[in-house]
């Protein structure tokens, strides 16, 4: 039978969904992309902030539409939404003919079978569990790069935030998990993996009593065929020295940092439930540039939180503009039900919250473009991505971006590459977020 999968939402999920798509192919589906020639639909869902919540329902419902004398026979929802609204989505959507919830995405084979014998079908596990899948994940980012979920669900339960409650408490995978799938990745030819978690940087505290992620770091370095390791979701508070040095240190590991800030006023962290100050974060940037001076660090900031003031909105740009974060993503707030800060005095307009996101954006692009400008002339380590179609040009990316969310480098040239090559590229020019270059004399794969 003929099976569409439809993965929304963050970097963690799609490692779920590539564990669920592992397993469906084991037992004899086929997968397709098109929703025209699907006998099962399954749809890993988000609801992390309010327009994702909005993407995943519209989905379900267009989707829904092909069982209207089509012939799509079962139509599966998995992922946040599931687990947050799963009877809702039942008795609201009844072409939906089985809801799974975010513990439970091992059991998805069984899932399906139970919709296609009827609608109705709802399977939750205790979120605070942690599925182990012996099935080698069906890798859907192109081969040359994966992510690797080092951790499930998070214990911080910042004011903002419904994660605790959909994805559970702090889970560790143990290493030897870990470093088992990262071998089979790299033996399916992925070169590069990007660590992810709602936290990575307290990574196996709860399995080995401290901080082990310098730890795996070094483990994961040993492994052939990879050759580089990116960390995203670093909790500042949580970045120590030894994890510091190994990022320093280990030649396998991007000097690239993806820092999760959210705000710079003391005020406002604190009513997010952030575990930092001001101090700590100029502290901390100042120290990471000062032991890794190449060091590109990513940030993301909430524009428009209940009680934020215009004096503290004028801060935060003065914050951005003395810190020139090399990557930056704004978010307006987003009031969500089950949350403390939904209920907080003082909630901010939207209209209001957009002003003040395109405010911060404005200046981190002119920030950036000059850092662009600035990288003229250099030669940089590129990871090939794709050919650009109808020219004869590649585009790539530098260990400064990762996939997705930052900027590309176009290459131009004549030489025939393949989508996880290395080159060797001098940067020739700048146009806004991406830069533009040649390969080098010295050309390397």
């Amino acid at each position: 039978m003929n099976l569409l999968f439809i993965s929304l939402g963050c970097d963690k999920n799609l490692v779920d969904s590539e564990v669920m798509l592992g397993l469906v192919e084991k037992r004899g589906y086929k997968i397709v992309d098109d929703e025209r020639e699907a006998d099962i639909i399954v749809i890993n869902t988000c609801c992390f902030i309010h327009d994702a919540k909005e993407e995943s329902i519209q989905t379900i419902l267009e989707m829904a539409e092909y069982k209207k004398g089509g012939r799509l026979k079962a139509l599966v929802v998995t992922g946040c939404l599931a687990q947050r609204y799963q009877n809702e989505i039942l008795k609201e959507i009844p072409e939906v003919d089985a809801v799974l919830g975010t513990a439970s995405y091992h059991k998805i084979a069984e899932t399906i079978e139970a919709a296609l014998r009827g609608g109705g079908f709802l399977e939750l596990a205790d979120i605070n569990g942690l599925p182990f899948v012996d099935t080698k994940r069906l890798v859907t980012t192109g081969g040359h790069f994966a992510y690797l979920k080092i951790a499930e669900g998070c214990d911080k339960h910042c004011t903002y935030c419904i994660i605790p409650k959909l994805r559970g408490n702090y889970r560790s995978v143990p290493i030897e998990r870990l470093l088992k799938e990262a071998k089979e990745l790299a033996e399916q030819g992925v070169k590069e993996l990007i660590l992810v978690a709602q936290e990575t940087t307290i990574y196996g505290r709860d399995l080995y009593g401290e901080k082990s992620l310098h730890i795996l770091l070094k483990e994961l370095c040993k492994i052939s065929g990879i050759r580089w390791i990116r960390l995203l979701y670093c909790y500042p508070e949580e970045m120590d020295d030894r994890l510091i040095q190994v990022i320093k240190e280990e030649k396998k590991i991007c000097h690239y940092l993806d820092l999760p800030i959210q705000h710079s006023e003391d005020e406002i962290l604190k009513r997010m439930g952030r575990r930092t100050t001001k101090e700590q974060l100029i502290s901390l940037i100042r120290k990471l540039r000062e032991e890794i001076p190449d060091i590109v660090l990513r940030t993301t900031l909430i524009t428009g939180f209940p009680g934020e003031t215009t004096e503290q909105h004028e801060k935060l740009l003065a914050f951005v503009d003395e810190m020139e974060f090399e990557r930056l993503g704004v978010f307006t707030y987003s009031p969500e039900e089950d949350t403390p800060a939904a209920d907080f005095p003082g909630q901010v307009p939207e209209e209001e919250k957009e002003e003040r996101r395109a405010q911060v954006m404005e200046l981190q692009q002119e920030i950036v473009f000059e850092q662009a400008e600035e990288m003229t002339g250099k030669e940089v380590l590129v990871m090939i991505e794709g050919k650009v179609a109808d020219e004869n040009a590649y585009v790539g990316r530098t260990y400064m971006d990762a996939p997705g969310v930052d900027g590309l480098i176009f290459i131009n040239t004549d030489r025939e590459l393949m989508s996880g090559d290395f080159a060797k590229v001098t940067v020739t020019g700048a146009a806004e977020y991406d830069l533009i270059g040649e390969l080098s004399d010295e050309f390397t794969k």
